[in-house]
């Protein structure tokens, strides 16, 4: 079997190359980074940390809080993102032609602060712009004016003098842990996954922490495509039907600057009027362990994720058959960032989610990622969105630098096979049951430049190349062969 040269190499090469001879030539070194760079996204209700204090993310510059003189106790915001984003390409089955969409977001939070007590809420106006009825549009594009947030929460850093923090979050509410990989607040994605039920969260500074939850996932409405597109506005509600729980354990420095996470979710799904499903009933336990970037140091993380329980075949409950679920996943990085000016920082990546082995043998192999989040590790998702974590098998290489320290540089490279042969391509609906497929399905490019202007106002670009291989291009179904380009600008504002 002959090897073809990845039409990617030479714009990998060539951006290495230049990203490292540029730094060389350079003889100012970046800015001290004093902050973390919060998500362009709407995310200002998550900068607070009643246990930790408020001083990791830096205050907007222009914001509501100062311009109204409002007191201490109460805080406010309001954020808007605006994206345009476009496609040229098709790589789901029987798509074709090109998209684009103007996806905006538009969130407003407040929160009063009463000594150890606080109460707040959060709204969220998402909605696709230019959509049209072959853009495939969903609910995961648009929400239109709806909460998001609604909870009351209690929260004291030294609970009976133990010197352990301790806090309770009761009510609607996001939820963003670990990784992300599992549960996440939503960040490129134009809506916000929210649960209603409780979150109990215990600190016990610079050694370990623990949060439990037990909630009610809530589902977003309209969902029919016809309805988000007449603009027709419906008010999420809780799956009452369905609980979503779990504890994460996270234990700091180990030894030698390893962190370490373990935890245990559990997925109890059931069919209502609104809102029939596969009756996923998963346990996903789940260990993580990672270091720390730090200029001229190696880093690494591992992640191993197990699943089991039971699934049914379909949606359907009249003819759908449960069948027993098995899956895993798993994640490996290991980086170095070098001491120069602009702190390259080089990563070389795998992943692989476990696919279905067999369509016939009436078990479930495929990996869920539950409520997690994907643009970080496989590209951007919008309107593209080609891979996700599952049946899939990745090695990659990504490249990130800081010029200054308001601009940020990335670069990804990754392959991707199936896990499985005679399983789907998730994300584009193709599949080829007995296997003889080639199953490379390509390898995907994705470059991404970020400039803050300041702490309030935020742009970013981003494009991805997908180099379809033998199974985008030779499966049933498979759209037009060409590959396929996505391009993004988006800008974020808080206030």
């Amino acid at each position: 079997m002959r090897t073809k040269q990845p039409q990617g190499a030479h714009a990998l090469t060539w951006f290495i190359s230049g990203l490292i001879t540029l730094g060389a030539s350079s003889g100012l070194a970046a800015e001290v980074k004093t902050y973390t760079k919060p998500p362009i996204a709407a995310f200002e209700s998550q900068m607070q940390d009643a246990l930790l204090g408020g001083d990791k993310y830096q205050k907007p510059v222009w914001n509501l809080h100062d311009a109204l003189g409002l007191p201490k106790w109460l805080s406010m915001s309001v954020e808007q993102r605006t994206r345009y984003e476009s496609q040229d390409g098709q790589f789901k089955a029987s798509g074709k032609g090109g998209d684009q969409q103007i996806p905006l977001q538009t969130d407003f939070w407040l929160q009063a602060n009463l000594g150890a007590f606080r109460v707040g809420a959060e709204f969220l106006d998402a909605r696709a712009l230019g959509a049209d009825s072959g853009s495939g549009v969903n609910n995961t594009h648009a929400d239109e004016a709806d909460f998001i947030q609604g909870y009351a929460a209690w929260a004291d850093q030294n609970l009976f003098y133990s010197g352990l923090g301790a806090e309770v979050v009761a009510g609607r509410q996001t939820l963003n842990l670990g990784s992300r990989r599992l549960v996440a607040r939503n960040a490129m994605r134009n809506t916000i996954n929210s649960f209603t039920g409780v979150k109990i969260r215990l600190l016990d500074y610079n050694h370990w922490q623990f949060n439990g939850f037990i909630t009610m996932p809530v589902n977003r409405y309209p969902t029919a495509s016809a309805d988000i597109l007449d603009e027709t506005h419906e008010f999420d509600e809780e799956d009452t039907h369905t609980w979503f729980s779990g504890g994460f354990l996270e234990v700091y420095d180990l030894a030698w600057g390893i962190n370490s996470e373990l935890y245990l979710y559990h997925l109890d799904e059931g069919d209502s009027q609104r809102n029939q499903t596969r009756n996923r009933r998963y346990f996903t336990p789940g260990m993580r362990f990672y270091m720390k970037p730090a200029k001229g140091a190696f880093d690494f993380s591992t992640e191993t994720i197990g699943q089991f329980g039971t699934v049914r075949s379909n949606t359907n409950a009249g003819n759908g058959a449960d069948l027993d679920h098995s899956a895993w996943y798993q994640h490996l990085d290991v980086g170095y960032t070098i001491d120069m000016p602009w702190s390259p920082h080089v990563n070389l990546e795998y992943d692989f989610a476990s696919g279905d082995h067999d369509p016939n043998d009436k078990k479930d192999q495929r990996f869920d990622t539950l409520y997690g989040a994907r643009r970080f590790e496989f590209g951007p998702t919008g309107i593209y969105g080609a891979f996700a974590r599952s049946n899939i098998n990745t090695p990659g290489l990504r490249v990130t630098a800081a010029p200054r320290n308001d601009v940020q540089l990335g670069l990804a490279h990754r392959f991707y096979w199936l896990a499985e042969d005679k399983d789907s391509w998730t994300t584009a609906s193709l599949r080829d049951i007995s296997g003889k497929t080639d199953s490379f399905i390509g390898q995907q490019l994705d470059m991404t430049a970020r400039w803050d202007f300041n702490s309030s106002l935020n742009f970013e670009a981003a494009w991805a190349h997908l180099f379809k291989g033998a199974f985008a291009k030779e499966t049933q179904n498979a759209p037009n062969p060409q590959d396929v380009d996505y391009f993004y600008v988006q800008s974020q504002l808080r206030f």
